[in-house]
């Protein structure tokens, strides 16, 4: 059987890291599990820890760009077939990764998103997420030509090739919107399905009206620094 690792970048999480350990054994007990925590100074590491799950500590807090490459660079060093991101916000429900994982075998392709809004779903989130998906998903169309509905989500699952482009390359503090740019110009293919997610109840975001702005104008000047792929 191949490997499947889970990546939990984890920041400040302490109120929800165990309850996503637990649904993670619950529902994909045979995958290994990787908490990054991403310099958190509250209990988020050693409570990961006592749950006997490996954890990586980055020294301080560097951003979610930077934990998740963390943790695609361990997937790659340790040869891992598939991986998934599991946020540690308790908000992607590991009963829903086994349709990802199909999804992304049954293919074609590299990367499949989790999305929030292909279907009503009765999640809303807030709305400087709203804004920033519809904003994004107008800017993959002009860019890259496909229409991805929510850019924003990290619930992912990733191939092996996906991993290995991923591992050698930073894309910056806000991954999710970047990846799939920078994963369609190196000729990926992505997927995106429909998933059930929970709403935030404990801990708090990270993106505050302030940064919402700061969000979008270096995201744009990323993607628009990709090129699409030649056609041969």
């Amino acid at each position: 059987m191949e490997k499947i690792l889970i990546i939990v970048p984890a920041f400040q999480e302490e109120a929800n890291i165990a309850a996503v350990i637990e649904d993670i054994r619950e529902h994909l007990p045979a995958a290994d599990i990787l908490v990054v925590n991403d310099g958190s100074t509250d209990r988020t590491a050693p409570l990961a820890e006592g749950l006997g799950v490996k954890t990586l500590s980055l020294p301080y807090n560097m951003g979610i760009g930077a934990a998740v490459q963390t943790g695609f660079r361990y997937a790659f060093q340790k040869d891992y077939a598939e991986c998934l991101q599991i946020d540690g916000d308790y908000q992607h429900p590991a009963r829903e990764a086994p349709r990802l994982l199909q999804a992304l075998r049954e293919g074609p392709a590299d990367m499949v998103i989790g999305s929030r809004f292909i279907q009503p779903t009765g999640y809303r989130g807030s709305w400087l997420r709203r804004m920033g998906n519809r904003f994004f998903q107008w800017v993959n169309i002009l860019v890259m030509g496909q229409n991805i509905i929510d850019n924003t989500s990290g619930f992912r699952a990733y191939s092996r090739r996906a991993v290995a482009i991923l591992a050698q390359t930073y894309l910056g503090e806000y991954p999710e919107p970047e990846s799939i740019s920078y994963l369609k110009s190196q000729g990926c293919l992505i997927r995106e399905i429909p998933v059930q997610m929970r709403s935030r109840s404990r801990g708090t975001s990270s993106i505050t009206p302030l940064r919402s702005i700061y969000y979008m104008v270096r995201v744009l000047v990323s993607i628009l620094s990709f090129k699409k792929p030649s056609r041969r």
